[in-house]
């Protein structure tokens, strides 16, 4: 027997065990992950599926359950006319959830995208070896850890018009030259409300880069400068392909806050047609105008939407959470 003949032999018990080993795995791991999995199907798939059917129905709050099924009326029906024009009616031809769309959307592409940019430029300070960088790192994060009511309660203050510091401070340095209402006013409400959330989740956005640069061997940086690559090309060339994946992940969570923001627009600017989000509009039918099955019908295109979205951004940046391509 030759010694290739002899190494295949010894390898295939050892293929076969470690296949075996594997499928132990596989089988502990579905074990631990049954009672997550059986929670999550009774507090989000139950309640998922319920606002599924009502969107189906006419359901109202004073008649929840002798409601009847419609079909896909609440999202579009129409009728005929004695003059023979066709009326339509739903939430696919409503302006109200179409605006509402587009502020989410809006929303959403620009929170995400400053704060991917300076949660990267925080992480990359906070990576750096300095006197105090464990009580920056600390400081860093209180604007994440304020909760979000709070948050805005603080910069509704902050932002009012008459007595705000943030006129005060513009109108002594001379950037404006009268009083803004920064939430009230349809021009500057969603600028407002961007302010807010960039200021609050820029430190988890960081945080979770930061957990990238890491992971990021130090040797492969002291090569690149002994070869003399410049800080910029080490950037690109190094320090953003190896924290792709982190970054990724990092913007696929705030991408699923940021496209069902609710709390603080809700707070900050609850009347405003220019800031009102699919989860506040949504909850206005739900429960204050009693259009249970058309709110439901809502959260139910919601849903749709930030699955597709998320679906689609993952298939886009073909991430593994293993951290490799597919």
């Amino acid at each position: 027997m030759t010694t290739e003949t002899m190494s295949t032999a010894m390898a295939a018990p050892r293929r076969a065990e470690r296949s075996e080993l594997m499928k132990q795995r596989v089988a502990a791991a579905r074990w631990f992950l049954l009672p997550m999995m059986a929670a999550l199907a009774v507090v989000a798939g139950w309640p998922l599926l319920r606002s599924i059917w009502f969107s189906f129905t006419d359901a109202s709050l004073t008649d929840l359950y002798g409601s009847e099924f419609i079909g896909f009326g609440n999202y579009l029906r129409w009728t005929v006319l004695e003059s023979g024009t066709v009326r339509y009616r739903g939430l696919l031809v409503d302006p109200a959830w179409w605006n509402a769309v587009w502020n989410t959307l809006r929303f959403a592409v620009i929170s995400v995208s400053v704060e991917a940019v300076l949660g990267m430029i925080v992480a990359l300070v906070l990576n750096a070896e300095f006197k105090g960088r464990g009580i920056v790192r600390a400081a860093i994060l209180i604007p994440w850890a304020i909760p979000t009511i709070v948050s805005a309660r603080m910069w509704g203050w902050m932002l009012n018009d008459q007595f705000g510091i943030i006129n005060d401070i513009l109108l002594n340095l001379g950037l404006i030259s009268s009083k803004i209402a920064w939430t009230a006013s349809p021009d500057t409400a969603m600028t407002a409300v961007l302010i807010v959330d960039i200021w609050k989740t820029t430190p988890f956005m960081a945080l979770l880069i930061l957990a990238g640069l890491q992971m990021i061997p130090k040797d492969i940086y002291e090569a690149a400068e002994i070869d003399g690559v410049h800080p910029i090309k080490q950037f690109f060339r190094i320090t953003l392909p190896l924290v792709r994946p982190a970054l990724m992940v990092a913007i696929i969570f705030r991408l699923l806050d940021a496209l069902r923001i609710f709390d603080l627009i809700y707070v900050l600017t609850p009347n405003s047609v220019a800031t009102k989000t699919m989860s506040v509009l949504a909850r206005e039918n739900l429960f204050d105008f009693d259009n249970f099955a058309y709110g439901s019908a809502m959260s139910t295109l919601l849903f749709l939407i930030i699955a597709l979205m998320t679906i689609l951004y993952i298939w886009l940046g073909r991430v593994r959470f293993d951290g490799g391509d597919r």
